[in-house]
């Protein structure tokens, strides 16, 4: 079940940067608004982790603008946020976060250790298995040794050596057994597992002050290009790894490949021919088509920002 987030969503303006760091935020804002962002977050004990990464996310300012413009988030000063929070914040409540966070780290403590149980008892079943499959073939093998070569000396206690050897074998390895168990049974449940919430709301309130608002993000040039795209229902993300601004895709990237390299371009914007030859030649090259955008000259009394004053145009290379 999809969770509807609060809005205005707060996007946390920190060290120049916009960021996401609930997760029903980005899935909501994923899902309806085609806003993708960039996954920063990464784990302690992995430092050098850049495959999977986790929240936040992190948005371009032309994601956080739009946001804004549409009326579905709004900017925050994160570090003032959390400063005028704590300061407000009562020694009750802060007391009652804490006893959640506790109740929710037993609970996973508790998770963790069922789940440990579990792979136990599975490792201990597959060592029994194996252990009576050896006994079953030594026994089979021992059996065909006596009927292929009968030896009345055999009868003698040295006949016994290799049951008396697999009995010993089956008391260490139940010795073993009961050992590991009453060690588990022994050891101590633990403490609480420590659980690092991803949001500040709680313990602090859900509400900004005026104060704590800022306005509208600094936004480049390519903006209208992104507004535009975006309105025609284009997903799109940053372009660095193909040498565009914006990579153009048809619906979720997680199940469309994209399909224009995307560079914005000024009205009157002189163009290097050379540069259009090598966009050309670089998108049909990766299956894309180079796509260069731009808004209309400014008019008095029209919005140079608006999607419909954009017109683009979709370049290919007919050598290859």
């Amino acid at each position: 079940m999809d969770i509807e987030p609060t809005l205005p969503i707060p996007i946390s303006y920190i060290g120049g940067s916009y960021f996401l760091f609930s997760i029903d935020a980005v899935t909501y804002v994923r899902r309806e608004h085609h806003i993708c962002g960039v996954l920063s977050g990464t784990l302690p004990q992995i430092p050098q982790q850049n495959v999977f990464l986790g929240l936040p996310l992190k948005l371009m300012p032309e994601e956080a603008r739009l946001l804004v413009e549409k009326g579905v988030a709004c900017i925050v000063d994160e570090v003032k946020v959390q400063k005028d929070g704590m300061r407000a914040l009562m020694e009750e409540d802060r007391k009652k976060y804490l006893r959640e966070l506790e109740s929710q780290g037993q609970h996973a403590m508790r998770l963790q250790a069922d789940r440990k149980e579990q792979q136990r008892e599975k490792a201990l079943k597959k060592i029994e298995e194996k252990k009576a499959a050896k006994a079953r073939k030594s026994a089979e093998k021992q059996q065909q040794q006596q009927e292929q070569q009968p030896d009345p000396v055999n009868n003698g206690p040295a006949a016994k050596d290799p049951v008396v050897d697999l009995f010993a074998n089956d008391q260490q390895g139940s010795g073993d057994m009961s050992r590991r168990s009453s060690t588990a049974t022994a050891a101590p449940f633990g403490t609480t597992m420590g659980v690092t919430p991803a949001t500040s709301y709680p313990p602090l309130p859900y509400e900004w002050s005026a104060e704590q608002r800022l306005p509208l993000p600094d936004v480049p040039s390519s903006y209208p290009l992104f507004a535009h795209l975006h309105s025609e229902g284009y997903f799109l993300s940053p372009g660095l790894r193909f040498g565009c601004q914006y990579l153009a895709y048809p619906g979720d990237p997680l199940r469309f490949h994209s399909h224009f390299l995307g560079v914005s371009a000024e009205w009157d914007e002189e163009l290097d021919l050379m540069s259009i030859v090598a966009g050309g030649r670089l998108g049909t090259g990766v299956k894309k088509g180079f796509l260069i955008g731009g808004a209309e000259k400014k008019i008095e009394g029209s919005d140079a920002g608006d999607p419909s004053s954009v017109r683009t145009f979709s370049i290919e290379w007919g050598g290859m």
